[in-house]
């Protein structure tokens, strides 16, 4: 089962066409755990990193983040779940954007890779 996810991870990210490089790690701890982690470089030298815990047995992600930065590696926006911001309602899932944490919810690399696609065609 983890196996299996792993795989449409690689799917997505093989669905945009502007990727320079990629870079995976994965550990899996069992049939239905595991952990990838990864980064991914752009045409334009900007990058995504990565990171997802899942237990395919539940609906959501038991740690994630996801971080955009430019070819500076300043940070462009970053999603997490690290519970450090309870004041918001989406607790613990946000988003880091300039110097504001902003509700949000659990998106997926997919969600994530095609605001970056959006961006980008600014």
């Amino acid at each position: 089962m983890i196996e299996k996810y792993f795989l449409q991870l690689e799917h997505i990210i093989q669905q945009f066409s502007n990727i320079r490089s990629l870079t995976l790690k994965k550990k899996i701890y069992n049939t239905r755990q595991g952990y990838i982690t990864g980064s991914v470089i752009f045409e334009n030298g900007y990058r995504l990193d990565f990171t997802e815990v899942r237990n395919t047995d539940l609906k959501s992600k038991i740690k994630y983040r996801y971080q955009y930065m430019n070819e500076l590696m300043e940070q462009i926006f970053r999603y997490d779940n690290a519970p450090h911001h309870s004041n918001i309602n989406t607790f613990p899932h946000h988003k880091h954007e300039k110097e504001e944490i902003k509700e949000s919810g659990e998106p997926t690399l997919s969600d994530v890779l095609t605001e970056i696609a959006g961006i980008q065609r600014k």
